[in-house]
């Protein structure tokens, strides 16, 4: 089985460490090795002979897909699925079920448990990557958007319910402490009341972004906010989303959103 990584490890800039994380679950080593060696040019493939040992690895790095098998030994496929959609910090995560089990009943019963697709076997590699990658492009998408477009509210990349409450009270947190240029990590994870590691997997396996991106984002979002209203200069809002830099508040904004501060306070209001 392959290593589990920290979080420190996903910024070392190794080229496997920037391929989206696959866990594949199935207590059958052939089918193991052959879907792992089927999808190792593309993603980095990790592998759990059951559900139980599948768990302990999501709860300990960044996963951005699981593939399982139905049919397993001690925690099956359906438990698996139900375990991590229930589970508040991995239920972000598509899940695809493979099973021998054709029938109509078995389809709904994993769809019901929050299976994000359901392939038979035997199955074709060509169409597990195509639900594989449309899955993931699909997330990526949608993180893409929220982190260009100024005015996009983060819960638009919520998977769920728990996701949703999670992100917002992320958000408040953020806004309310825009005024501490000190805000990271360590103080989110205190007022989360989570542990950092478990802060930073959850956050970067919903939007990509680190703790610190995400904060940085935000205050960049509150800025667009407050430029959309109209009632303030850009410095006065540069200093009031916690830059001590108008210079570096408008490099990162052009960074972020493709256009200076002014481009686009002109884009909403004109000359006005």
């Amino acid at each position: 089985m392959e290593k589990v990584l920290s979080p420190a490890a996903y910024q070392t800039g190794d080229a496997d460490l920037e391929k989206p994380v696959v866990l594949l679950v199935d207590d059958n080593e052939e089918i193991l090795e052959f879907v792992s060696e089927d999808l190792s040019d593309k993603y980095r493939v990790i592998t759990a002979p059951d559900g139980i040992v599948a768990l302990n690895i999501l709860r300990e790095q960044i996963v951005h897909l699981v593939i399982s098998d139905v049919m397993m030994p001690g925690m099956d496929g359906f438990a698996l699925c139900e375990a991590i959609k229930a589970e508040f910090e991995l239920g972000h995560i598509p899940i695809v079920l493979l099973t021998a089990k054709n029938t109509l009943q078995s389809k709904i019963e994993g769809l019901e448990l929050g299976a994000d697709a359901y392939i038979e076997k035997p199955f074709s590699p060509e169409y597990l990557q195509v639900q594989v990658a449309c899955l993931i492009r699909n997330r990526n998408k949608v993180k893409q958007y929220f982190a260009k477009s100024p005015l996009t509210h983060i819960k638009t990349i919520a998977h769920n319910r728990a996701d949703e409450v999670f992100l917002e009270k992320l958000n408040e947190l953020i806004i309310k402490n825009l005024d501490n240029k000190e805000l990271d990590v360590e103080h989110l994870a205190d007022m989360m009341n989570m542990s950092r590691p478990t802060l930073y997997r959850k956050i970067k396996s919903i939007s990509d972004l680190t703790p610190n991106e995400l904060i940085n984002l935000g205050r960049l979002k509150r800025a667009a906010e407050l430029l959309s209203e109209g009632k303030f200069k850009i410095y006065e809002i540069s200093d009031m989303v916690g830059y001590s830099s108008q210079t570096q508040f408008g490099r990162n904004f052009l960074k972020q959103f493709g256009m200076s501060p002014s481009d686009y306070l002109y884009s909403l209001h004109g000359d006005k």
